[in-house]
């Protein structure tokens, strides 16, 4: 009876979980079978599932009018150069505050996070001032530092749980054998956090390529990524719910089958440490 009893909680359970997941993954699968089909058909109603002419027209119409490979040079630049500037920057913050813990490391990691609370709009005019007088505004550069900055209280506290995993009298006897504090995180550290490092690079590179509010604002042109050329289909004389469709496809491709690839490293990453 048990058994039987057992056997219904995990089968209700998996039916929720895949209700669940086919609840989360329709909008996309929508959006991809919206991009193959015609202007007409992809606002008919009622709406045509699967009963309409396919066409790759939208994705010919999206690569003559746009700069795709430009949007997706510099999404890749964007969203790498900001994770390996958060990394530089949250390694030996995170190390710190593991293993060398102050009265307040609570408090100042509790602060960082409730910087995520902020509504983006309220820093937007001083942040754009600012990049406006250092000649940031519509570089790659100037997107790198905003988004690092952005995600860096969450690259801070998922290393700092990793880190915390790691027994310090490794650490110790490696200071008693010589080591330096550069070599310590180098050498020592960095080598036996590799799970959690890599799910925090992967979850940073995920964020900072659909983030959309910052490179709207501070970009034009020349430095625009490809949430900016997603947005470069809305358009005074309405949407283009097709051609739209198929820049969206176009721009979440890579991130999909980057996150499909690494989804067992970024699961193990993230039960690494004390994020579960």
């Amino acid at each position: 009876m048990a058994r039987a009893s057992t056997t219904q909680r995990k089968a209700v359970v998996t039916v929720c979980a895949w209700a669940v997941g086919l609840v989360i993954f329709f909008p996309i699968l929508w959006t991809i079978l919206t991009s193959f089909k015609s202007e007409v058909d992809a606002i008919a109603i009622p709406p045509k599932f699967l009963n309409f002419n396919w066409t790759l027209d939208n994705y010919h119409d999206v690569q003559e009018r746009s700069r795709y490979f430009l949007h997706f040079m510099n999404s890749v630049i964007i969203s790498l150069g900001s994770t390996i500037l958060a990394l530089i920057i949250a390694i030996p913050a995170a190390w710190s505050m593991a293993f060398v813990p102050g009265r307040r490391t609570k408090d100042i990691l509790m602060w960082m996070l409730s910087t995520k609370m902020l509504p983006a709009v309220g820093v937007l005019v001083p942040i754009y001032l600012i990049f406006r007088d250092f000649g940031l505004l519509d570089t790659r550069t100037g997107l790198i530092i905003v988004l690092t900055m952005m995600n860096l209280p969450i690259v801070v506290w998922m290393l700092y749980t990793y880190f915390k995993e790691i027994p310090g009298e490794i650490l110790e006897a490696a200071r008693m054998d010589g080591a330096t504090l550069s070599k310590e995180i180098i050498y020592i550290l960095t080598p036996m956090a590799v799970p959690g490092i890599a799910s925090t690079l992967l979850l940073n590179v995920i964020l900072s390529w659909n983030e959309a509010f910052w490179t709207l604002n501070l970009t034009a042109a020349n430095s625009a990524p490809l949430s900016a050329f997603i947005a470069s289909y809305s358009s005074p004389e309405g949407l283009f719910y097709a051609k739209l469709s198929a820049a969206s496809t176009m721009a979440i491709a890579p991130i999909l089958i980057l996150g499909w690839f690494s989804q067992k490293q970024l699961v193990r990453g993230l039960t690494f440490g004390a994020v579960k």
